[in-house]
């Protein structure tokens, strides 16, 4: 089976699957919401963010300053189009398994001795 048109090898890996999920039902999203959201460390969520706002698939911007600056997050058109071909990517693998998937196990043996 060939992968699927819109699988984005970028967004697949789960922690970035679920960052830019997370984002996609969202206009903006705090760091500290999207951290403690998916239960990454700050560090790892960093590091997820440089690399998804280096494909432009995210927009990060930093307001205020000292103890009071925040980061604030949120998909591009980029990443949301991403997102989208993604999913539907995922969908297209998982019906691709056929009403084969849908059957009782017995029914899987049966015919594979055919």
């Amino acid at each position: 089976m060939s992968t699927p048109s819109g699988f984005d090898e970028l967004i697949h890996p789960s922690t970035r699957l679920s960052v830019v999920a997370l984002l996609a039902a969202t206009e903006w999203a705090d760091f500290p919401f999207i951290r403690d959201s998916l239960s990454l460390s700050d560090s790892a969520l960093s590091k997820q963010l440089h690399t998804l706002e280096e494909a432009a698939y995210l927009e990060i911007r930093k307001e205020g300053g000292g103890r009071k600056r925040r980061t604030k997050v949120r998909l591009t058109a980029r990443g949301r189009t991403a997102f989208e071909g993604h999913v539907a990517a995922l969908r297209a693998i998982v019906e691709g398994a056929g009403p084969a998937a849908t059957r009782p196990a017995s029914q899987h043996h049966a015919e594979a001795g055919r």
